[in-house]
């Protein structure tokens, strides 16, 4: 047992100790006391703790626990196709993107720059079948992030090794059951020997600001990429202003968000291929809508204001995954809720 030196007992009220049961996962309590071995970094919650001890608390709490790395931005989005040769004449022809190379899973990866990339599988076998394959992340450090997953209670591999293309990289499952990858390019990788090449003029953009998935329960969405992985709200809105249908969520370390796209049932599989989708950014949509009529593609609906105040236009490979084209400053007011963009 620790010596009475070395031990400290607080007294928390009901607000200091909700705010130490919500900063720190390790508090649970008991009794009506804090009791700290400072030396021990042991400590027993309770009831009430000044503000100054309760940081001393979490402190002590909270040194053993993991931290999250960075999350820097958005590294890709995967999708399935029936033809590998109609989806070289959209993301290729339309969209302008180089095939940069194909991945040893046999993903072939259409560039958008150095960091993102649309990954396209020619195994889609029924039309009832979802076109996601999977959403993906970039992370400045994949094995501490692993780690830190598994002290939130997030199923993760047992360890990372690099991954076949030489990348430091692992998979999770999101609440809704979408494969989420994080991805630390590595030296010496598929893709860092390709940096700063397959970068052509005919990209009718350079960056994909966002990528879209299919929510049930917006919450149950929260629990994960917000208070686990730190995403933060940018603006949420719907098809009227008293219900959210969209909510945009930044990636904590950078600018790019997951959408959520919100419906209680399940949509079908035109309505799932708008849902899952990704976003590019552009300066001027009609120069876009331009450029692919020029190609030959004709967009389904002429561009429009959102109801998030910004520029858009849809285009659609021939399995329906849409690619969304977007001016991201509002040229209006955005509806439902104040935009928090940080850019």
């Amino acid at each position: 047992m620790p010596s009475a030196a070395a031990t400290r007992t607080y007294v928390l009220d009901a607000k200091s100790r909700a705010r130490a049961e919500g900063d720190c996962g390790l508090v649970s309590y008991a009794n009506q006391e804090v009791t700290m071995h400072a030396h021990r970094r042991h400590c027993f919650t309770g009831q009430g703790l000044a503000l100054p001890h309760l940081l001393l608390a979490l402190t002590v709490c909270c040194a053993g626990a993991a931290e999250r790395p960075p999350i820097t931005g958005v590294a890709s989005i995967a999708v399935k196709v029936t033809s590998l040769d109609e989806a070289r004449k959209f993301y290729s022809g339309v969209v302008g993107l180089d095939e940069a190379f194909t991945t040893k899973g046999g993903l072939a990866c259409f560039k958008v720059n150095d960091r993102q990339y649309v990954e396209v599988s020619p195994d889609l076998k029924s039309e009832t079948e979802d076109r996601l394959i999977r959403i993906g992340f970039e992370t400045a450090d994949a094995r501490k992030l692993r780690s830190y997953l598994a002290s939130k209670s997030v199923a993760v591999p047992s360890k990372i090794g690099k991954d076949p293309n030489g990348n430091l990289s692992f998979e999770v499952k999101d609440p809704d059951g979408h494969s989420v990858q994080f991805i630390q390019y590595m030296p010496g990788s598929l893709h860092s020997r390709n940096f700063g090449k397959h970068l052509p003029d005919t990209r009718i953009s350079d960056h994909i600001m966002h990528v879209g998935v299919w929510v049930t329960d917006p919450a149950r969405a929260d629990s994960f990429y917000k208070d686990i992985l730190g995403f933060r709200l940018q603006w949420k809105g719907g098809r009227t202003d008293t219900h959210f249908d969209w909510i945009s969520m930044l990636v904590p370390e950078g600018h790019d968000w997951v959408e959520y796209m919100v419906s209680a049932t399940r949509p079908t599989p035109q309505q799932l291929g708008t849902m899952h989708h990704y976003c590019l950014g552009t300066m001027d949509v009609q120069k876009t809508l331009k450029t692919v009529v020029d190609r030959g593609y004709q967009p389904p609906r002429q561009p429009a204001v959102g109801r998030d105040g910004r520029w858009l236009l849809q285009l659609f490979d021939k399995n329906y995954t849409r690619t969304e084209m977007m001016i991201r400053k509002p040229v209006e007011a955005p509806c439902c809720s104040p935009m928090k963009d940080d850019i």
